[in-house]
């Protein structure tokens, strides 16, 4: 906009007498152009010296702009691209709301209520969780040392907003048609340091198997730990495969410590975790790596404001 155009402008604002709607509404609509030029400002810093995300290649040159973001084209593949290509946040509108939206999830809004105060619509709220939460729950600890803890949560599987499910409906709080833990409920393993490092993992249906066991904590238990967990057979066959030093406690026969052999600081994250989970009002099965990953974030304040949430949802898959 020219100079004398914006100087007749806002000669025309500063002379109307704005009602408290109107001055608010002012307010929000130069906000979210504030918040827009950060936003974007932070995904372009956070891309820079990044290859291209198709070839990899480090040769590339600027080749215009679009939609605010600087694009590139590559000398290797020929094939243009911008900073959110190949991230979760691609092909995503309303970026100027983006980081007011990160302001929800740290509170842990519901999807409703993220759309009404952010002013978007509700299957739009709903894409941007399951865009963003994946994205910064990626932000999480490679190797666990010292003293773990480690046992499994299990939650009634749902298929929540399928299209074609598999068993008849049931109602929500519904309970599962076979006694104990069987097919009919997710498995959710957690590994925990005593320091408070925690690593979740959806290991799918029905009870933990040694073989599930060696694949999730097999890579991320440091040389020389500690596995503390409950009597199941599972973790002594793991244990004992892996040669990692192992102790238990029989809680069915009512062992619940045995000085400082014990697990209730994991029971103390299953617990807060459930309890949180409790306000959505029931999850999807498929969905459910994503909502303990989510926790698991907040609980360890990995990312504690919008920004670092926007810096880490806008890297590469």
């Amino acid at each position: 906009m020219e100079n004398l155009a914006f100087d007749q402008l806002f000669a025309a604002l500063a002379t109307k007498q704005l009602s408290f709607d109107e001055a608010v509404q002012l307010r929000q609509w130069l906000d979210g152009i504030d918040q827009g030029a950060q936003c974007l400002a932070l995904i372009e810093e956070a891309a820079v010296g990044r290859p291209c995300p198709r070839c990899g290649c480090g040769r590339v040159h600027r080749c215009g702009q679009a939609s605010g973001l600087q694009r590139f084209r590559c000398l290797g593949c020929r094939r243009s691209y911008n900073a959110l290509t190949g991230t979760p946040l691609a092909r995503l509108r309303k970026r100027e709301h983006w980081l007011a939206y990160f302001e929800c999830v740290l509170d842990a809004l519901v999807v409703r209520a993220a759309a009404a105060k952010i002013g978007v619509h509700r299957t739009t709220s709903f894409r941007w969780r399951h865009r963003f939460v994946p994205a910064a729950a990626r932000q999480r600890a490679t190797v666990l040392d010292g003293v773990v803890e480690a046992d499994e949560t299990y939650l009634l599987e749902s298929q929540k907003g399928s299209r074609a499910m598999t068993r008849p409906p049931r109602r929500r709080g519904g309970v599962a048609q076979l006694r104990g833990i069987n097919s009919e409920h997710d498995c959710l393993l957690v590994a925990r340091q005593r320091t408070g490092r925690t690593l979740d993992f959806h290991t799918g249906r029905g009870p933990v198997t040694a073989a599930q066991l060696d694949a999730c904590l097999g890579p991320v238990l440091a040389p020389g730990v500690t596995l503390f967990s409950d009597g199941a057979r599972a973790y002594r066959r793991f244990a004992s495969q892996r040669g990692i030093a192992h102790e238990c406690v029989n809680a069915s026969a009512g062992e619940h410590a045995r000085g400082d052999i014990h697990i209730q600081n994991l029971n103390g994250w299953h617990a807060r975790f459930r309890g949180w989970l409790v306000h959505f009002r029931g999850v999807a099965s498929k969905y459910l790596a994503n909502y303990s990953g989510w926790y698991r974030v907040l609980d360890e304040h990995l990312l504690a404001t919008p920004t670092a949430l926007l810096v880490a949802a806008a890297q590469r898959w």
